[in-house]
């Protein structure tokens, strides 16, 4: 039986519970990447801040409609506008030292009424500065933490990871350095760590090649410190799963969607027969990548795979015949 709550703004306030539908149109995910999809189709949700909608790009189903929108009441149509407009700082995010909850001094060598400053308070502005930067990292802590997520900044910059990736990261860093397990190790190898971890907890993970390319330590290391960080922080990391390069790498070689479909078709047949039980999942990813080009007529040769994904035309060759045949045999 529905009952009706009078609130203070007079709007009736239902207390049933939601329908069978209503719950399996919210509840259903994407087994493999773990987000919302589409419960008529599954396809993918996307957000209409304009109209206040999420729908399926797909089938146009609205899912969610009248949401509340926790922006601003004002408009602002340039970056100075909305500065100006603003009641409120920049949110607190752990991709910084200090949270962000620290002010700092500007660069610009002019007053509040934009006229320049003289030698001398020039002088004096640069001064503040100075003991300004002193001030925001006073001890040891803040000076590794601020070396260390920078690097992660720049890692996750020159890998195109998200700024949720970043943030994770940033996360298990700290952690590292509360738990003290620096000591023997440096900066940049426990940085590199838990970015590789950040990424994976995400599914959006990249290779040790990748991270190699951007970062300053070597292989060796790399996995000795992984392998250290994860056992002490009990980090929860499953193995990466092939199909969460298939998106990555396809686009990257510029194939259509359906030799992207057909590629996880053969993947998905694979796995039902335990063909990759103990094989790299980068190297099966790039053999069914090209073997879904041969199957489609798409022209994708192995050095052009091999080029991509960072994985020898030996490897794609000698996996791609048995995906093959599982594919022919499922």
């Amino acid at each position: 039986m529905n009952t009706e709550i009078q609130t203070s703004d007079d709007q009736p306030r239902s207390t049933s519970e939601p329908s069978d539908e209503q719950v399996q149109i919210e509840g259903r995910t994407d087994p493999e990447t773990q987000r919302p999809v589409c419960a008529e189709c599954g396809g993918r949700l996307e957000h209409d801040a304009e109209h206040g909608e999420t729908a399926c790009v797909d089938c146009g189903l609205v899912i969610e409609a009248a949401e509340i929108d926790r922006g601003p009441e004002w408009r602002a149509f340039d970056a100075a506008e909305r500065d100006r407009k603003s009641r409120v700082g920049a949110p607190t995010t752990r991709m910084m030292h200090d949270k962000g909850l620290s002010t700092k001094i500007g660069p610009q060598d002019r007053d509040a009424y934009g006229r320049m400053l003289s030698s001398r308070q020039r002088r004096r502005m640069q001064r503040l500065r100075t003991w300004d930067e002193r001030f925001r990292t006073r001890d040891s802590r803040d000076r590794n933490l601020k070396q260390a997520l920078g690097e992660i900044e720049r890692m996750a910059f020159g890998l195109g990871l998200p700024e949720t990736v970043r943030e994770t990261a940033s996360v298990i860093y700290r952690r590292a350095v509360d738990e003290k397990l620096l000591p023997g190790r440096s900066i940049e190898g426990v940085a590199t760590v838990a970015l590789y971890a950040a990424a994976k907890q995400a599914g959006t993970p990249r290779t040790i090649d990748e991270l190699a390319a951007v970062s300053r330590i070597s292989e060796i290391e790399f996995k000795r410190t992984y392998r250290y960080i994860v056992h002490e922080l009990d980090l929860e990391i499953e193995p990466a799963n092939p199909l969460q390069y298939v998106p990555r790498f396809a686009s990257d070689l510029g194939l259509s969607d359906e030799t992207e479909h057909r590629a996880r078709q053969l993947l998905r047949a694979a796995e039902g027969e335990g063909v990759y039980s103990e094989e790299s999942p980068t190297g099966l990813a790039a053999a069914e990548i090209y073997a879904a080009g041969l199957l489609t007529d798409e022209h994708v040769t192995r050095s052009d795979v091999s080029e991509v994904t960072d994985i020898t035309e030996v490897t794609i060759r000698n996996h791609y015949q048995e995906l093959l045949a599982t594919d022919e045999n499922a």
